[in-house]
């Protein structure tokens, strides 16, 4: 018995959710919206269970005609036009809204009478909702909301009123216009009447146009002012609520699964799915039903799969929901924050490769720049000490003041300041070097002169000449204000000067007129004479340039001479000649009886000088192939010009016509004093000084007294043997103690 009692009550059961499961897919199939179903009426959306045509609505409550001609959603279970439809949510109440335009109440605005027009909605799914007003416009008019027994209400509204009441009139409170409130929010009847009131009188029509009407929107005096403005618009917008009444025992379905079941097996209580939440109860003696999609979902719950999952990853409020070292990951119907994972073994163990190899990268290169570092500072230390450094420490060192004065450059300052001894910076070249143009950091302009590739023998050439200029201090003398001994070559900076050399301005062809006056070359030789008088008797101890020639005489922006180039210039003791070994000088400008005898004197510098003094008078170069074999030095030829008494012919050209021909004259007399090849006959730089300063005055007082016996020896006899012999080291040989 037990074993046939069980399997009744087994078949039974089969039995129900066989039935109920077929029950379900009829209503689905039933509810299932056609595609073919109009949407939107006038723009308006028409969601279910709401629907224009056949079978596109729940029942008769819920059928939407739309004119095609005007497309204006229209409710005929109502008799209302229709603004809005919006389905239930479940942030608000559960009542799904529409919104119907409702007919205008009035009184005294026109000849006709117009009535007291009702809203009645009884028996259907529509219920009045709280937002719902009553608002009367105009003047002494008296508002009142009717069939909504046995509660009353209404507002009255004057225009008889203060100033002050006027100013602050903000709200519709009584001034032109009220308001009150809906006593319930579950009406379904409610009627407008419009009445009159003028003192005790409430019957006449004074005051005007009267409205009264129904609305959900909000109104102020700012927005509603006069009842004209509202009558001829005719009507106002009304909020109703809706919902499923389930009376006739109507099944609704969810997305997918059963969202409302048979009332009869749930009363009175909630049900939820998944996708959807509904609310059971009574309402107005009926049963009724109202869905709307649950958290997390979004669409309609009253078609089959209406209710969709929302990314909330994709909203503003998942973004901001999950903080830092989290991701937003959309789940079904909700969203979840996750920590982030660490990264994978691999890519951990290529980012500290990567690093690694980066660290290593870097400590390498760190590593070769500090060896850099570390070998040019031994290489700059090994330049110092090869470029004569320590002796240039111990010259300067042993001239008292001067160690002040000479600044040493660092390699890199030059190179800034010559663009790395660009090829466009060249001044010129001469025997011991290139001469740079530069400009400092601090802007000065700079000669540079980067000697050339000398040997140890010559390193003490260079020492010499920076020893010498750091103890001259003289205005017609090229002033040094440092060197560098860090390079391979050694480097000597110098103050720049603007104009060139002699040379230039004498020999070369160009449209410069300066050498164009005698004046000017005569304070030309007067400031070489100042000079090389300075260096043999005014300084510390007697300095012999040895290389005097028009290349080494600069020209300052006032065309005021300075002696520069002191490469192998020698300090000696007084009364001592200075022997050398090898003859150092340039072809045309060398004392011939230093070339024969190897001792340079004071009076060398005195020949070398008395050469540039004629050249300033005749405007001739030193030497030259055009004159006749025995004249090719200029030497020769002014002797045998004056000895022939033609000086007029042998005068520059340019400032024959205009030069003091008695200045001239005494010039040349001078110059043929310091031509003489016996070197005691010859003047020092102090008297040659003082006579050009004498001439230049026009203290004129020419002396004659010339060994005409030294005159007739051939002077050319000691150079025609330089220009055949290939094997002569007079040219800017240097030379050695």
């Amino acid at each position: 018995m037990r074993r046939e009692s069980s399997s009744i009550c087994n078949l039974r059961s089969l039995l129900v959710l066989l039935i109920h499961g077929m029950s379900v897919v009829a209503a689905q199939d039933l509810l299932t919206v056609s595609s073919s179903c109009q949407s939107h009426c006038g723009g308006i959306p028409i969601p279910y269970p709401f629907g224009i045509g056949k079978d596109c609505y729940l029942n008769k409550w819920y059928e939407i005609t739309c004119n095609n001609n005007s497309s204006v959603p229209f409710l005929p279970s109502i008799n209302k036009e229709v603004v809005n439809i919006s389905l239930p949510d479940n942030n608000s109440v559960p009542l799904g809204l529409v919104r119907i335009k409702n007919q205008v109440t009035s009184l005294g605005c026109s000849n006709r009478e117009d009535g007291n027009f009702a809203l009645n909605v009884t028996g259907s799914p529509f219920v009045l909702t709280a937002r719902n007003t009553l608002v009367g416009v105009g003047c002494n008019n008296r508002a009142i909301m009717t069939d909504i027994e046995p509660q009353i209400g209404g507002c009255e509204s004057t225009c008889h009123v203060g100033p002050s009441r006027r100013v602050q009139n903000i709200s519709c409170d009584g001034y032109r216009c009220c308001q009150a409130r809906i006593p319930s929010d579950r009406l379904q009847q409610i009627s407008v009447q419009v009445e009159s009131f003028d003192g005790n009188d409430t019957t006449t029509t004074s005051g005007g146009c009267k409205v009264a009407f129904l609305t959900d929107q909000g109104y102020t005096p700012s927005n509603i002012t006069e009842p004209e403005l509202v009558y001829p618009n005719g009507y106002a917008t009304v909020e109703l609520g809706w919902f499923i009444d389930m009376s006739n025992n109507v099944p609704i379905f969810g997305t997918g699964e059963i969202c409302v079941l048979d009332v009869n097996v749930i009363v009175n209580r909630s049900y939820t799915d998944k996708r959807c939440v509904c609310d059971f109860g009574n309402y107005l003696d009926r049963s009724y039903r109202s869905c709307s999609c649950n958290y997390g979902y979004s669409g309609n719950p009253y078609i089959s799969n209406g209710c969709k999952d929302k990314d909330e990853c994709d909203l503003v409020v998942g973004r901001h929901t999950c903080g830092d070292g989290y991701d937003c990951v959309n789940t079904e119907g909700s969203y979840e924050c996750r920590q982030r994972k660490s990264k994978s073994p691999a890519i951990i163990l290529g980012l500290g490769l990567g690093f690694g190899l980066l660290v290593l990268a870097i400590g390498a290169w760190w590593l070769y720049k500090f060896i850099q570092k570390r070998r040019e500072a031994k290489r700059k230390k090994i330049f110092f000490q090869r470029n004569g450094g320590l002796l240039l420490q111990q010259q300067l060192n042993s001239n008292e003041g001067n160690l002040e004065t000479t600044r040493v450059f660092s390699s890199k300052e030059l190179e800034k300041a010559t663009e790395n001894f660009s090829v466009n910076r060249v001044l010129g070249q001469g025997g011991q070097g290139t001469v740079y143009k530069g400009m400092l950091v601090d802007g000065r302009i700079v000669a540079v002169k980067k000697s050339k590739a000398v040997d140890e023998d010559k390193i003490e050439e260079f020492i010499n000449e920076v020893v010498i200029l750091s103890q001259i201090n003289h205005r017609n003398i090229v002033k040094l204000l440092g060197c560098c001994l860090e390079t391979e070559v050694p480097v000597l900076v110098y103050e720049f000067i603007p104009n060139g050399n002699l040379l230039e301005h004498l020999h070369v062809e160009s449209d410069d007129y300066t050498m164009a006056t005698w004046a000017m070359r005569l304070r030309i030789a007067v400031d070489i004479a100042g000079a090389l008088s300075y260096l043999h008797s005014a300084a510390s101890s007697p300095i012999y340039h040895r290389d005097i020639k028009s290349t080494n005489i600069m020209l300052d922006e006032r065309y005021r001479a300075k002696v520069s180039d002191f490469g192998t210039s020698r300090s000696v003791t007084v009364d001592h000649t200075h022997l050398t070994t090898v003859v150092a000088g340039t072809v045309g400008y060398v004392d011939p009886e230093y070339f024969q005898s190897s001792q340079f004197t004071d009076k060398s510098d005195v020949y070398s000088f008395g050469v540039v003094l004629v050249e300033l008078i005749t405007g001739q170069k030193p030497v030259s192939f055009l004159r006749s074999e025995g004249n090719r030095t200029l030497a020769t030829y002014f002797i045998t010009v004056m000895k022939e008494s033609r000086l007029l012919e042998s005068i520059d050209a340019r400032i024959k016509d205009s030069c003091n021909v008695e200045q001239v004259a005494a010039a040349a007399n001078l110059a043929r004093r310091c031509l003489n090849l016996n070197g005691k006959k010859r003047p020092n730089m102090r008297e040659v000084s003082m006579e050009l300063e004498r001439i230049r005055d026009s203290q004129v007082c020419i002396q004659n007294e010339v060994d005409e016996e030294t005159i007739e020896i051939n002077v050319g006899d000691y150079w025609n043997a330089l220009f055949t012999d290939s094997s002569s080291n007079v040219t800017t040989t240097s030379s050695s103690h």
